[in-house]
């Protein structure tokens, strides 16, 4: 490490300002912040010793979403597994079948940790690679055009915006979506800090309504050959050509046309839903990985406990009012305890509705913040009859509000001060 340090020291006359290479000093300092702790210090007071940094708040959140990605990557695999042995249809040929060959996993048993783990990481990986390539290439262009150092929260940007993907969401998409997020969602705002909206969302949101044959909140796309494409494929025009994969109602999508009849009928049962064992998204299904992940940001003072509390306490509030009414939709009679454990709400409440720079920063604001969220997933999934799932729209929404939420408290303590004083 000695050795790079000097290596990275001896280069960095090229990259500072009147060097050959001073157009990519954001690209050296990315890589340096990246290996080493930042050598800046403030020159003027006041001066405030803490251990911790960006670098190390994006490190943390990143290990505390890890758990999310290794259940979502065996999930996937075992989703998968589970269509070919019960459809008897086959994986999606391509290079990914390949690299699961290669990894001793074709023999695509359910029962298998290892094939199933395989299976999801070569979905996983690919996807997670592009959005670090086409999101990484925007943020050090714009760093080298405004002169500013590549900010690290472009690391929990992009994790997170891969987990709350689909696994076979083409890669071509994952890269307009993630382009889309980090230029309209944070740069064009000022970038890292000065954004309004969480970017994963904005590039998520990109793709829910552009895509919406890729990307749907009622059925899911599961990485199997579909019976449909085998039965109309060619000599001349392969299935897997045709194939998009094995589509299957989420529990959402089931408990909406047929309320909890329709979720048990999938063979689905709550202890299943809450260790993440469901059709869904990449890495947002279990819940206790986003329980462990909460505990972990809130220990380091990362996220706010508030906000946490607000977002379940505004979905489990109008739930049990509802279902105390003798409600004639479906989806009014589910129970709260199973809101929580379909869909992606916890993962929404845990590591998007907390993000530090779009949500309140009053603690009053907090809890207005989190409860108007739960309120909207509430709304949106059981009085909405076209999409079933809420909690990404609800962030957004509750995005947009926060700054006014916060005015109205701040405003509302200096009233009681002053009257207080008076």
């Amino acid at each position: 490490m000695k050795r790079l340090r000097r290596f990275l020291n001896h280069i960095e006359p090229l990259f500072i300002k009147g060097g050959r290479l001073e157009r990519f000093h954001a690209l050296y300092e990315m890589v340096d912040t990246l290996l080493y702790s930042p050598a800046d210090v403030t020159r003027s007071s006041p001066h405030v010793r803490d251990a911790i940094d960006l670098k190390r708040v994006m490190i943390l959140v990143v290990l505390a979403a890890t758990p999310c990605a290794l259940i979502g990557m065996w999930n996937t695999g075992f989703q998968a597994n589970m269509a070919m042995t019960n459809e008897g249809i086959g994986p999606l040929p391509g290079w990914r079948e390949a690299a699961v060959m290669f990894l001793g996993a074709g023999g695509h048993d359910p029962s298998s940790l290892y094939d199933n783990f395989v299976f999801g990481l070569v979905y996983f990986l690919p996807i997670y690679a592009v959005t670090l390539l086409a999101g990484g290439f925007w943020e050090v262009l714009f760093a080298g055009i405004r002169n500013h150092e590549v900010n690290e929260g472009f690391l929990v940007t992009s994790f997170l915006y891969a987990l709350i993907l689909p696994a076979t969401l083409p890669l071509w998409q994952v890269a307009i979506g993630i382009s889309f997020g980090v230029v309209v969602g944070k740069e064009v705002f000022g970038g890292t800090g000065k954004n309004v909206f969480n970017p994963a969302l904005v590039g998520r949101a990109f793709l829910f309504f552009a895509y919406p044959a890729q990307i749907s909140g009622d059925t899911v796309w599961t990485a199997v050959l579909s019976v449909d494409s085998i039965s109309s494929a060619t000599a001349m025009q392969p299935a897997w050509i045709e194939a998009q994969g094995f589509t299957g109602a989420t529990p959402l999508a089931a408990g909406a046309g047929a309320g909890m009849s329709g979720i048990t009928s999938t063979g689905l049962t709550w202890l299943q839903a809450f260790m993440g064992q469901n059709e869904g998204s990449l890495g947002s299904t279990s819940v206790i990985a986003c329980l462990f992940g909460a505990a972990v940001l809130v220990y380091a003072g990362i996220a706010s406990w508030r906000i946490i509390v607000a977002c379940f306490l505004g979905l489990i509030i109008p739930v049990i009012i509802v279902n105390h009414m003798n409600p004639t939709d479906p989806m009014m009679a589910v129970p709260w305890y199973w809101h929580i454990v379909i869909g992606g709400f916890t993962f929404g409440a845990v590591f998007m509705a907390t993000d530090p720079v779009t949500a309140a920063q009053t603690d009053t604001g907090r809890w207005i913040y989190g409860f108007l969220i739960g309120l909207l997933t509430f709304v949106i999934r059981v009085l909405n009859p076209a999409y079933r799932e809420g909690i990404m729209l609800a962030i957004l929404f509750g995005n947009a509000f926060a700054p006014l939420i916060d005015h109205f408290v701040v405003q509302a303590n200096i009233r009681r001060r002053l009257r207080r004083n008076a």
